[in-house]
């Protein structure tokens, strides 16, 4: 049976989208942000379609563990790092680099007295202010873990932006400056390139890029969409007609009546809601593609439905096909009208929508 709601996940677009970024950094080595469940487009499928980039990094240890008992054998980054000392048991075992951005961190790892090297990437805080060490105590921190007997060396470099997608912003360059002056004399690969750094701050392009969101064929800016960059959506969500009627002026649609005609109007009830993952708090107007033509959502989204005005439709029909976005409809014109990112849209489906790999 055909499931009513769906979304396909289009392995040919991961392999242009990473074209597109060797494109932007010919000389730079591939670090893909898969992690949570790869931004909803399912974590083992993308980490298999990633034959061509260099390592791939996850946010937390079990991404990582079912990966490597996928049998993928890349090397991963531990974007979090660890916390307590009994953690490194797995970053040995599972074969993990990990970032190291706290001193807490460093007095585990001196009194580390196992048989194995682990391998870091200490991340400095150049004013994301979230992650890191600030720039004296990253010079103190690289210093200990020189002195670590279990460290590999050379030691990897980082650095996370915080407004990479405001190309108005000068943030970036200062943060860019900042960390290219502390580590200039460093001898470790070094990392500043996001999905944004990539394409806008060609300055930001080092050893290492991490691609996350232009990965999955999304545009990290607010000004332009990922077609406009040469990029191809990853994931599409679709759904179907399940209802069609007329209804008269002044009628309400939905809970709240939020929504009333002004005029006679054929609306459409589509099987999504926010059950699936469509954010409840999109927009009355919203774009939804019904049968490839543009049509506007009316009224609240509820847990299991839609409505749209089919007005302009008049041939509709129950069973015709929609798409919420992907292809033809770019997610982040969605995630506008629900006042969000798309990063919140596609990590925000759920397990009852079946994703489709073609």
């Amino acid at each position: 049976m055909t499931p009513a709601t769906y979304a396909t996940i289009n392995l040919d677009a991961i392999k242009h989208n990473i074209k597109k970024i060797r494109d932007y950094a010919p000389q730079a080595k591939i670090m893909a942000v898969i992690k949570a469940n790869a931004y909803g487009h399912g974590l083992l499928r993308i980490a298999k379609a990633l034959k061509d980039v260099d390592a791939v990094a996850v946010a937390r240890i079990n991404e990582a563990i079912i990966l490597r008992n996928a049998d993928f054998n890349k090397r991963i980054i531990l974007l979090e790092g660890f916390v307590y000392k009994e953690e490194l048991h797995d970053l040995i075992q599972y074969d993990l680099d990990v970032v190291v951005h706290s001193l807490h961190q460093i007095d585990i790892l001196e009194k580390y007295e196992g048989e194995h090297d682990i391998s870091i990437w200490l991340k400095q805080d150049t004013g994301m202010n979230r992650l890191g060490l600030k720039p004296i105590e990253f010079k103190l921190a690289y210093q200990r873990l020189l002195a670590c007997l279990h460290v590999n060396k050379p030691i990897s470099l980082m650095t996370h932006f915080s407004c990479a997608d405001n190309t108005k912003s000068t943030t970036t360059l200062e943060q860019i400056k900042l960390f290219t002056e502390s580590v200039k004399n460093y001898p470790g690969k070094k990392s500043l390139a996001n999905s944004a750094g990539i394409i806008a701050w060609p300055d930001s392009i080092s050893d290492w890029v991490r691609p996350g969101l232009i990965l999955y064929g999304v545009s990290p800016f607010i000004d332009r969409t990922a077609i406009e960059l040469g990029l191809k959506p990853v994931m599409s969500l679709y759904s179907r007609l399940i209802s069609v009627k007329n209804i008269n002026q002044g009628e309400a649609v939905g809970y709240s009546e939020t929504w009333v005609s002004t005029k006679k109007t054929k609306i459409g009830v589509v099987a999504i809601g926010y059950g699936d993952g469509y954010p409840r708090y999109t927009k009355t107007g919203t774009p939804v593609l019904v049968n490839g033509k543009r049509v506007p959502l009316i009224g609240r989204v509820s847990m299991d439905m839609i409505t749209v005005d089919l007005n302009d439709q008049v041939d509709a029909k129950s069973g015709d096909p929609v798409i919420l976005w992907g292809d033809g409809l770019p997610v982040e014109e969605i995630a506008k009208y629900a006042d969000t990112i798309p990063y919140t849209l596609l990590c925000g489906i759920t397990q009852r929508v079946e994703l489709k790999q073609i």
